[in-house]
């Protein structure tokens, strides 16, 4: 299994590599861009040929970028809706520039406008990503949800309406966010609840369809419907639910990222990765 975590481009896409390696990660995930602003620097070829360079050099991978927090492709303003269109293609195609597989985004907020139309407009436009992206080989990842607000994505049956509706099947995935699902009411905990809630998602969603795991634990509540993250074995989900995830074999390949707060030393990534390691084969 690939264990690792979400890391800072601060200073140059590369350092992420060596907080990588530093952090003890196999993988990593990055912003392949500033996560709060809408405008890119752009990537020069140096950069990425330096990022290349040190990804064969640690042997570290980046196995997904993580799309901007600005973005909202569910969006009933039209004008805002196109603008987080044309970000999400530039991030798609900035993923194609650095060899990036996979680009994970949250489906959005429809915002009182009604989930099946907003559910609609997310495919609609990543339809036109997807279209316009030539000679793509990036995957489009979308990410459960907790159910907050009017977020969409908070249930496997929503994900699976829009994945339904994206019309280029080789390049569309799910990124599966353990604190999300049991913020939104999926019990992972109990093995029985883990083999249940798993095999909803391979019924509805399908495994195979399952490229990324954000490997969080929750500050709140089960169905809370809040996002909150917490160090693994530290929340409400605990260490037995996240051995159920390490030790399914279905998920062997699917790279497992850490989004849980840090200081710089990376100290906790290392601290986090350690639990999740010692979780393998039912220790």
């Amino acid at each position: 299994m690939q264990f690792g975590a979400h890391e800072s481009i601060s200073g140059g896409v590369f350092n992420a590599i060596t907080r990588g390696q530093t952090a003890t990660c196999d993988t990593i995930q990055i912003f392949n861009k500033s996560n709060n602003q809408w405008r890119a620097k752009k990537l020069t070829q140096e950069e990425i040929d330096k990022y290349l360079a040190r990804i064969e050099d640690t042997g570290v991978t980046v196995a997904c970028s993580h799309s901007s927090y600005l973005i909202n492709i569910g969006s009933p303003d039209d004008a805002l809706g196109e603008k987080s269109r044309n970000s999400l293609q530039e991030e798609v195609e900035r993923c194609n520039r650095l060899e990036i597989p996979n680009l994970v985004f949250h489906p959005g907020s429809h915002v009182g406008s009604g989930e099946e139309p907003g559910m609609d407009r997310v495919a609609d436009r990543c339809n036109r990503v997807l279209a316009d992206v030539k000679d793509n080989t990036v995957a489009l990842c979308l990410e459960t949800t907790a159910g907050q607000g009017s977020n969409l994505g908070y249930t496997f049956e929503q994900i699976a309406y829009m994945l339904d509706r994206i019309e280029d099947k080789d390049h569309v995935g799910v990124c599966l966010d353990t604190c999300h699902i049991f913020a939104a009411g999926y019990p992972i905990i109990d093995p029985k609840d883990y083999k249940k809630t798993m095999k909803t998602f391979n019924d509805v969603i399908g495994i195979d369809k399952l490229k990324i795991i954000h490997v969080n634990d929750s500050k709140t509540e089960f169905g809370s419907k809040k996002d909150r993250h917490e160090h693994i074995g530290e929340g409400h989900i605990g260490l037995d639910g996240f051995r159920n995830f390490v030790n399914d074999r279905r998920l062997k390949k699917v790279p497992f990222i850490l989004e849980t707060p840090k200081e710089d030393d990376l100290e906790e990534d290392v601290e986090n990765l350690k639990k999740l390691r010692s979780l393998v084969n039912g220790k």
